[in-house]
């Protein structure tokens, strides 16, 4: 085949419009991609976020749906003077501008307040210790309950006149009245006294006597004691 022949078949209308129909391709692909992204993205579109704070759950999410918006629970709170299923608070807040289809982020109210796990705090620590690490973790305190036992160390934690234990879980709306002790001891005191220091004798109790008052009569002519004494009458021998 010579060269002549071959620039012809190139220069032929088939060719050319293979070139051209390839070319229409790639333009409407291109244009197609961009309305569909312009479309997704709500391009030049953009609406103002609502307040949804201290409204009801579903009738917040109406509200956001019917804008364009979706909504999402990432988080609980609790408020005993609202009901549950209130949100507490959006993100992002009122007057900001998203686009369509944006997610609203919501706090809403749970039915009960939230509870902590009480640490290992009881015979564990002075009242200063222990009230820093409780106060810390989100605990209510009320004043202690002072007990004999050693000055300032914690005997045991009581909530609503009950005593608690380590690892129960205590609602943050309750108060805990910690047991500490006065610096006294006690024997009767099971919980801090310590017989490991205290002898045998300690544990002996001495027999108490009972001493009898005699009275003895005195001669005060001649200051000499008398003494009476009292003989049993003796037996006479049968006579033969």
């Amino acid at each position: 085949m010579g060269k002549k022949s071959l620039l012809q078949k190139l220069a032929s209308a088939y060719v050319w419009g293979n070139l051209v129909a390839i070319a229409l391709v790639v333009i409407l692909l291109s244009i197609g991609v961009k309305v569909a992204m312009d479309w997704y993205t709500h391009h030049g579109e953009s609406i103002v976020v609502p307040n949804v704070v201290n409204m009801q759950y579903d009738d917040a999410k109406e509200k956001l749906k019917a804008l364009g918006l979706d909504i999402m629970v990432n988080d609980t709170g609790y408020n005993q003077k609202l009901p549950p299923d209130c949100i507490l608070e959006q993100t992002p807040v009122e007057g900001k501008r998203v686009k369509g289809g944006f997610v609203v982020f919501v706090t809403i109210n749970s039915a009960g307040a939230p509870t902590l796990v009480l640490p290992d705090v009881i015979d564990n620590g002075s009242w200063r210790e222990v009230r820093s690490q409780l106060v810390s973790m989100g605990f209510r305190m009320a004043e202690p309950e002072y007990i004999p036992g050693e000055k300032d160390w914690v005997y045991g934690v009581k909530v609503g006149g009950r005593r608690v234990q380590t690892g129960d879980r205590i609602s943050t709306e309750a108060k805990l009245v910690v047991m500490v002790g006065d610096g006294t001891r006690s024997a009767s005191d099971s919980v801090n006294f310590d017989s490991s220091g205290l002898e045998f004798e300690d544990f002996v109790q001495e027999p108490e006597y009972i001493y009898e008052e005699v009275e003895v009569p005195i001669d005060y002519d001649e200051h000499k004691e008398k003494e009476t004494t009292t003989e049993a009458p003796s037996a006479e021998a049968p006579k033969p």
